[in-house]
């Protein structure tokens, strides 16, 4: 295990690394934020408006999350930044005492494209709520995320597809860099919100490399990974996370936006990245599948109507401490706490997942605990998706 070292101190966000795998390029560090120390790698659940969906703020605070998200996009249309200030911000709002990412707004641009138009100004939206135009600029993106008071607020990026090509993603990436100096002259608040760059680019390692360049010569306090997990092959996927960790500085932190399955989480943090958001865990719930170290247990399955078992029975979140898989089968049919317990639980599983991935970085063993991770995952070696092996490969990492 290497000493800690403070090598970021900008204000207000310091980074220590605690401890970097000699194999791999996975490190632990601790994230010192206003609100908390966040230990990484780190998953952050994502509460699009102002809460998580199924999931009270004092159970998010009991299953040990230190950092979630607020969505720009959606808080700034309703109810509006003008009341979230008077409230002292977000963290006031939703009486959260931890810290909070905010979005930019930017990934609306994709996910509501038929309500958006984007010019060199910013991007044009219509509201889903009430059919009104608006602009949602570098400026006003961060005038927004300012009066939220989040620890970590996103640049407003270009924002295309992954699997858009042609001179789209290259006026995009151009575009997202003059963007992000425009949202630093921005930010009024720069002594206690950190500001976060996009690396973009798409599936283009010259063009992703060219972002890279530029971005970093910006002295903002941490780098994240965008443009990615949005229906690409998991083949070009890797090689470009493995090429923007390559050339992030050490000593920032490097968030890796939108990626939530355990597999993924596990081979990223590999490749070096530090944070991960994504909807996957909250939303699958709701559906009634469940997060376990061998996939996933989907309870409304007739096959759990009379399983006396917790989810997982090595799982010590308060679903599994106090249910069964029979009892919330037929909670699934009756009423909505079945999602809220499902849940807790899959948030309870993230979490814990990247427990234990620092600690085997901390301990020296991650690339066994990578094997053993991929050994329950999948019934056997033949069904380890060959994108994964690939990148562990790329990183010293031959699994059995």
């Amino acid at each position: 295990m290497s000493l800690k070292k403070t090598l970021s101190t900008a204000a207000p966000l310091t980074l220590k690394i605690i401890a970097e795998c000699p194999v791999t390029k996975a490190r632990a560090c601790d994230l010192i934020l206003p609100h908390s120390t966040v230990s990484t790698p780190v998953f952050m659940p994502v509460g699009t408006q102002g809460t998580l969906k199924g999931i009270t703020v004092d159970q998010l605070e009991g299953l040990g999350c230190h950092v979630c998200l607020g969505n720009t996009y959606h808080l700034g249309m309703r109810p509006g930044p003008d009341l979230i200030e008077k409230a002292n911000g977000l963290h006031g709002f939703m009486n959260w005492k931890r810290n909070l990412l905010t979005d930019s707004g930017g990934f609306q641009m994709v996910s509501l494209v038929e309500l958006s138009e984007v010019t060199e100004e910013g991007v044009k939206f219509k509201s889903p709520y009430d059919g009104k135009e608006i602009l949602l600029t570098p400026e006003k993106s961060i005038s927004i995320q300012n009066s939220l008071g989040s620890d970590i607020m996103m640049q407003l990026d270009d924002v295309v597809s992954s699997t858009v090509t042609g001179p789209r993603v290259e006026e995009a990436m151009h575009r997202s860099i003059r963007w992000l100096d425009r949202c630093i002259a921005a930010n009024k608040h720069p002594e206690k919100q950190n500001l976060f760059a996009i690396i973009q680019g798409g599936l283009n390692a010259k063009l992703r490399k060219t972002c890279l360049d530029e971005m970093t010569k910006r002295d903002v306090p941490g780098f994240a990974v965008g443009g990615l997990s949005g229906g690409e092959e998991k083949d070009d996927f890797w090689r470009m996370v493995t090429l923007s960790t390559d050339h992030l500085p050490r000593e920032k932190p490097r968030y890796l936006m939108g990626v939530g399955y355990a597999v993924d989480l596990v081979v990223c943090v590999a490749l070096g990245c530090d944070m991960f958001d994504c909807v996957f865990p909250t939303r699958t719930a709701r559906f009634g599948s469940a997060l376990v170290p061998w996939g996933s247990l989907q309870v409304k399955q007739k096959q759990y109507a009379k399983d006396f078992q917790p989810i997982d029975p090595d799982c010590q979140c308060p679903t599994c401490k106090r249910h069964s898989r029979a009892y919330l089968h037929a909670l699934f049919k009756s009423d909505t706490a079945a999602m809220h317990h499902v849940t807790i639980h899959n948030i309870a599983y993230q979490l814990t997942l990247m427990r234990s991935v620092r600690q085997s970085i901390v301990d020296g063993r991650f690339p066994d605990f990578i094997r053993t991770f991929m050994k329950r995952m999948f019934p056997s070696p033949d069904q380890y998706p060959s994108w994964a092996v690939d990148a562990l490969t790329s990183v010293n990492v031959t699994l059995d």
